[in-house]
């Protein structure tokens, strides 16, 4: 029997609020409306809730991995596809390459070496974008080696749309007015990298910055849609949407345990938060691979009740789980597969 309501549920279970989700969709559609915003997919890794994206207005999507730039083409949500990593795998690539042209979907590719840009060509990468450093200490090549990287790539025949950046450092700070100051600085870094390789496209931002950027073509924001208790510091007009609930296996005067673990929160951004169905708040101690440990509420929480943990960290926690249940209030309404996890 399929579950009905979040009592039926097996736990440890992923669940989404469908209007809370929804208010957060549109809140964005009108902030950053059509292609002013190119959703990133590593933050659900679903391609029914990339579907809701499309639906109110979002037709181009970046991703993290080949897999999740096949599974969107797969699901017809391949009109304008960005990984916006380096990959070097050309077998990966080639696979990613052969697939998107089975589903009629438009592919492009971050590079920033000659070794990505020689991956990516002989894997049949047509289109590409020169991903530039400006302030994170991940990926990107200089800024003033982005011409060079861009005249590889079109040496090889492809066709450079244009930059994109990611001021990852920037997306959480307390203080707004330095954040705005700091995001101008590191889009100065990529408008004049733009300027240098062409292109129609300058690409950058995320949840954090998604309303200080004037300059750029689109934002790669992701966890906009489900958000996580990190995000919520900045008191961004998003909403917790997102949770994964338990059931409470012990109990004592003192403290909890619920069946939630390390194997079901993404753990890096801290400790998740813990509340009970009718909204009351417990102090949380610590995770274990199957357990969550906190502080007796007021109104003592009882074994077998079920708990709601929102994660402070979404994108982690979303690939740790196959299914997301759909709910309204208490009631389940549709079930939707997390299918854009893994790399194969």
């Amino acid at each position: 029997m399929d579950p009905r309501t979040l009592l039926d549920l097996p736990t440890p279970a992923l669940i989404v609020d469908a209007e809370l989700l929804a208010q957060n969709l549109n809140t964005m559609a009108a902030a950053r409306p059509g292609a002013t915003l190119r959703p990133h997919v590593k933050a659900h890794k679903c391609t029914e809730l990339a579907r809701a994206q499309l639906a109110v207005g979002h037709s181009s999507f970046t991703c993290a991995t080949p897999r999740e730039m096949i599974g969107m083409a797969a699901a017809g949500l391949g009109a304008d596809l960005l990984l916006a990593n380096e990959v070097l795998d050309r077998a990966r690539l080639a696979q990613m390459v052969s697939e998107g042209e089975r589903h009629g979907a438009r592919m492009t590719v971050a590079v920033d070496s000659p070794e990505t840009v020689e991956a990516a060509d002989a894997a049949g990468v047509r289109e590409v974008l020169v991903d530039v450093d400006i302030g994170l200490p991940r990926c990107g090549c200089a800024p003033s080696d982005a011409a060079r990287i861009a005249e590889l790539a079109r040496a090889r025949g492809m066709h450079v749309r244009g930059v994109m950046g990611y001021e990852g450092h920037l997306m959480v700070m307390d203080d707004r007015d330095l954040q705005r100051r700091k995001v101008a600085e590191a889009v100065d870094l990529l408008v004049a990298a733009h300027e240098s390789v062409g292109g129609d496209v300058v690409s950058a931002g995320g949840t954090g910055t998604y309303d200080l950027h004037d300059r750029v073509t689109d934002v790669q924001a992701g966890s906009y849609a489900l958000m996580d208790t990190y995000y919520a510091k900045l008191q961004l007009p998003f909403v917790q949407a997102c949770w994964v609930l338990g059931t409470v296996i012990s109990a004592n005067a003192s403290r909890a345990v619920a069946d939630v673990g390390l194997k079901a929160m993404g753990m890096d951004h801290g400790n998740p938060t813990v509340s009970t169905l009718d909204a009351r708040d417990a102090q949380v101690w610590f995770l274990s691979d199957e357990h969550v440990s906190f502080a007796q509420p007021a109104g003592a929480i009882k074994v077998g009740e079920r708990v709601l943990l929102a994660p402070a960290h979404i994108d982690p926690t979303m690939a740790m789980h196959e299914i997301a249940w759909l709910v309204r209030d208490h009631e389940v309404i549709d079930r939707w597969p997390i299918n854009l996890r893994g790399w194969d």
